[in-house]
């Protein structure tokens, strides 16, 4: 029998919880041979949390491209630097490759910003939002579907940073590891208890 939780959860209860922290491992991944061997990695994982970050756009007709593709095992965050090295040929394979499962949430704007950069077919993803749902949650955010599972809070404060400089803060590559990580968490969580 599925296990159900609480269905929803305000921002007020959040805002009281402990900080989340992932303290696994964080790669910055700049160059097309630092992006093979990442994928050879991430290839021999069943499942990976996935994720993306966009600089924001605060002016009426600027648009940008993707900037970071993040893919997390259990203890490592490979943070991939797309705005720097493209999507490359073997980042494509994975994405469409139906061997590793990937974890994430809102995944069609995921999808629709990284094929601005390349043509691809992404596979083998499941979405935290309709799979919450089953366990009856009813939030689709990735920070209060997390509080309702593991009462402690994922900050969003870098969220709107440049996702383009030219170096990523470590605050920018705390934010966008613990997101990616958050979504396999979620799901290894859900999914033992089906």
């Amino acid at each position: 029998m599925i296990q159900t939780y609480a269905e929803t959860i305000s921002k007020e209860e959040i805002n009281l919880m402990e900080k989340e922290v992932f303290e696994g491992r964080i790669i910055t991944i700049t160059t097309g041979r630092d992006i093979e061997k990442a994928v050879a990695y991430l290839s021999e994982v069943p499942v990976v949390g996935f994720d993306t970050e966009t600089r924001p756009n605060f002016q009426k007709g600027t648009h940008y491209l993707v900037s970071l593709i993040q893919l997390s095992t259990p203890d490592t965050c490979f943070l991939f630097r797309v705005n720097q090295t493209g999507i490359t040929p073997p980042l494509v394979d994975f994405m469409q490759s139906t061997t590793t499962k990937k974890i994430g949430l809102s995944l069609k704007d995921d999808f629709d910003s990284m094929r601005e950069r390349t043509e691809m077919d992404p596979n083998n993803f499941i979405d935290l939002q309709h799979y919450a749902f089953a366990f009856g949650i009813k939030e689709a955010s990735l920070q209060k579907i997390y509080a309702i599972l593991f009462q402690k809070k994922i900050s969003k404060r870098q969220r709107l940073s440049n996702w383009n400089a030219e170096v990523l803060t470590e605050q920018q590559k705390q934010y966008a590891a613990l997101d990616a990580w958050a979504c396999l968490r979620i799901y290894n969580h859900l999914s033992q208890r089906r």
